[in-house]
């Protein structure tokens, strides 16, 4: 593998109970050569800044921290001020809430950039908990790696621009060519704006079933109510990502939750079924309108 610059852009919001772990994994990540975190807080009613400034962690020439309101948070325009200020030659964006065990995980996710083999990439996601989300992330992301492209479209639909930045990588020459977000202020999906835009253009992305993080989440009929309902004002306000249609396996999701679950006697979702998928729907349906 060759010896790449790579810039981290990572998002905080009341992280004390994530960013000493954070910030640990990234430390110890082997074989890369990580020159630029980018710590943007937003502020929040904890303690993430003074447990940043008693750790050290402030004190480090490579951690570019930074503070911004509420009001000036966006998903996308917040990571796209900070890619254009980073100087690496590639891009790593996560979240606050990933949890990263493997060492190599930042080589293994940003090797085939650096190889010139991809523009982007995007790692493995597995949940902790035994709930629907654990199937979501079996069909989203399965055992092995593969590439897309634009060849892929008329085959895959949607699934084609599926990409996330709570774990993922992009050449940042790729992203700044390619204007970012371009300036737009997105509430959701900005992963899969960004990735239309690669795709649509030649460009390709890489998943990497090698590179593994935790990311669990348990929500509430009413938060992922609110998750789809803006997901839908995202498809209205991208129709030229829409018009990609949904292919069989993004529509089958729901058959492919039931399968497992009923496959593995996991009644506690089953028992949850029906409620999660309305709150998927209707969310949906709202934020379309």
């Amino acid at each position: 593998m060759k010896r790449a610059k790579i810039s981290v852009v990572c998002p905080l919001y009341e992280a004390e109970g994530d960013i000493l772990r954070l910030d640990e994994s990234l430390t110890m990540q082997e074989g890369v050569w990580i020159t630029e975190i980018f710590y943007i807080l937003t502020e929040g009613g904890d303690n993430t800044e003074e447990i940043m400034k008693k750790a050290g962690i402030l004190e480090r020439p490579e951690v570019k921290f930074s503070e911004i309101s509420k009001e000036d948070f966006s998903h996308s325009l917040t990571r796209e001020k900070a890619a254009f200020q980073a100087t690496g030659e590639v891009l790593v964006f996560l979240t606050q809430d990933v949890e990263i065990k493997d060492k190599k995980f930042v080589q293994k996710l940003t090797e085939p950039i650096v190889d010139g083999e991809v523009d982007a990439t995007y790692a493995k996601q597995i949940t902790k908990y035994d709930n629907i989300e654990k199937y979501t992330r079996e069909s989203n992301y399965p055992a092995k790696s593969f590439t897309v492209s634009k060849e892929d479209v008329s085959r895959l639909g949607l699934k084609t621009f599926f990409f996330s930045d709570a774990a993922g990588a992009v050449a940042r020459k790729v992203f700044v060519e390619l204007g970012g977000y371009d300036g737009k202020d997105l509430p959701i999906s900005e992963d899969m704006y960004f990735a239309h835009k690669l795709i649509m253009s030649g460009g390709k992305i890489k998943y990497v079933a090698e590179a593994k993080v935790y990311h669990s989440h348990d929500f509430k009929l009413s938060e992922l109510y609110n998750r789809y309902r803006l997901t839908g004002e995202f498809r209205k306000m991208t129709p030229e990502i829409a018009s990609a249609g949904v292919h069989a396996a993004g529509g089958g999701m729901a058959k492919y939750i039931f399968k497992r679950a009923w496959q593995e006697r996991n009644f506690k979702v089953l028992a949850k079924f029906l409620p999660n998928m309305g709150a998927r729907y209707l969310g949906m349906r709202r934020g379309r309108k």
